[in-house]
């Protein structure tokens, strides 16, 4: 590695990007149930409450009774039916049972056609991923390109880097594609 500050703040942005899209991806797939209670899919629910929008894991317990069941027990019964209202509003594919203490949310299990669905959507986020992934990467050379033309580096540097840079993406991809696969095969097991 060339010793050069410009190129180091380009690996470590690369590094860094790189870093967040494998992490953004892990969490869109946190949010996708595989036909088992997951606490997960309730992160993006928002709640009024108060007055404001409020995220649902803030305003009460959300544990998991069984294989398919969820409790939510908020903190304040007066917010059962906001809460309600939330989840029937947010498209989670689960009706939820309010009996005036708690919510229930009961997991159906999943069709094969269903399965097959959720998968389509776990390739689609995975490619957009790998998008994401390749926009770093012509950002990154980009980047080196332009230090070549200002002769900062030069015609072996600049190869060398771009070699680098592929290697860092290759990683990445590997990961990505290793985190789509692993999703798959959550979804298909029934």
């Amino acid at each position: 590695m060339i010793d050069n500050e410009k190129v180091e703040e380009i690996f470590l942005v690369l590094e860094d990007k790189l870093d967040k899209t494998v992490s953004v991806l892990k969490d869109d797939y946190a949010s996708i149930r595989a036909g088992r209670a997951n606490p997960h899919i309730l992160d993006k629910v928002q709640v009024e409450a108060y007055g404001t929008m409020s995220p649902l894991v803030q305003l009460g317990n959300i544990a998991v009774t069984d294989a398919r069941c969820l409790v939510i027990s908020p903190w304040d019964k007066s917010l059962l039916k906001s809460i309600e209202k939330a989840l029937l509003a947010s498209n989670i594919g689960i009706t939820p049972t309010n009996d005036g203490n708690v919510i229930r949310l009961v997991f159906p299990t999943l069709t094969e056609e269903r399965r097959k669905e959720l998968v389509k959507q776990v390739r689609k986020m995975g490619e957009d991923a790998k998008v994401a992934a390749r926009n770093v990467r012509r950002e990154a050379m980009e980047a080196l390109k332009k230090m070549k033309n200002n002769k900062e580096l030069s015609e072996d540097e600049s190869k060398n880097l771009e070699l680098d840079v592929e290697e860092a993406i290759g990683k990445c991809m590997t990961t990505l594609d290793t985190t789509v696969a692993a999703k798959e095969k959550e979804l298909m097991t029934v």
